[in-house]
Formats: structure tokens, sequence, C-alpha cells
């Protein structure tokens, strides 16, 4: 009888163009069934560009679910059909959050709560990209210090319930929890 493969949590962090979305997709190629879940909303013509880049760069075989807010009950009605589930990302998730509920605060810890709390016992493996902008300048507005802020919390609820968390910096990965193998492709590139 084969074991079953322990279903891991992964966070991947980093700053704007560090390399974590690629480096996330890297996991993915290593899962048979992948359902990647993208939380972005193409609101302008930039973001439309980067929605459709991100989807060109996707194996074709990925199924891709776009939720913006319900990521936890996504997870719950795709997990049995994956191997690995791949979530693109959480910034975007707390931008949604704080669009869809402002003020409030409930709605959104009730959120992120619920999230972290499937995380625990997922079904199947889960990877999560998210920013890391607590090493960036202070916000000028209420609203951007809200915003930098909740996303630091919900990445500190999610790592702390994740049984990997990688920080993704000039595209090399650096593990802060957890044990992760760096696979072949990402070896050889480090090593050019």
């Amino acid at each position: 009888m084969q074991p079953t493969p322990r279903k891991t949590v992964t966070l991947v962090l980093g700053g704007a163009r560090s390399g974590k979305s690629r480096y996330a997709q890297q996991l993915g190629e290593h899962a048979g069934r992948v359902v990647f879940i993208a939380t972005a909303q193409a609101s302008d013509d930039e973001m439309r560009r980067k929605v459709d880049h991100h989807r060109s760069s996707r194996p074709p075989h990925w199924q891709t679910v776009e939720e913006p807010l319900a990521l936890a009950e996504t997870i719950v009605h795709h997990g049995s059909a994956c191997d690995l589930m791949l979530i693109d990302c959480l910034t975007f998730f707390a931008a949604n959050l704080l669009d869809a509920w402002g003020d409030d605060q409930t709605a959104i810890e009730h959120a992120i709560e619920t999230l972290c709390l499937l995380l625990q016992s997922p079904p199947c493996s889960v990877v999560l990209v998210s920013n890391e902008v607590g090493s960036s300048v202070v916000p000028e507005y209420p609203s951007g210090r809200r915003f930098r802020d909740l996303l630091g919390e919900m990445n500190q609820s999610v790592a702390g319930v994740a049984s990997n968390v990688l920080l993704l910096v000039a595209g090399l990965p650096l593990v802060l929890k957890g044990q992760i193998e760096v696979n072949p492709q990402v070896r050889a590139e480090v090593s050019q």
C-alpha cells in the first residue's frame, strides 16, 4: 500500500518582482493535478496585461479559478480534485477584503480566520503567494497603512499555520520555516 502524500501548506513571500510567483509555479510543476486560484481582478488595462501575462505563463493543463474573496470556500470546493492548489496572491486578497468590507473589521477578520483554520487541515497541498510589505516605506495615507497592516497580519497568521515559509529575494529562495527542497531547475539557475 502506497503511503498517502503529506498535505503541506507553503507560503511564498517576497517583494515586488522578487520571483515569488515564478518560484511558486515551479513548485506546482512537480504536482500532478493543479488548481490555480487567481485573486486579482482586471480593473484596468495595465492589470489586464498583467493577468494575461500570468495566465500565459501557467501550464495549459492547470485549472484556473478566479476568486477574489471566497478563498476558504474555493479550497474546499476544488481541493479534492487536485494534488496542489496555488493561490496567487494574498496581496490582492487583502485589497479585495478591504474593498468588499471596508470598515467591517469583524468580516475581514472572519475571512482570514476561516482561511487559516482550513489551512490547518487542507484537502490538498496549498502554495500561497504574498508580498512582504513590512520592509517598505510607511505609506503616506491612512488607507495605505491599513492595507499594509492587514497584509502583514494576514501573512503572520498564514505563516503560523504553514508547514513551510520562504522569502524570495532577487529570485533566490530563503527558507524561513520548514524544509523545502529547491527543485533542480532553480538549483541550476542559481549555480550559473
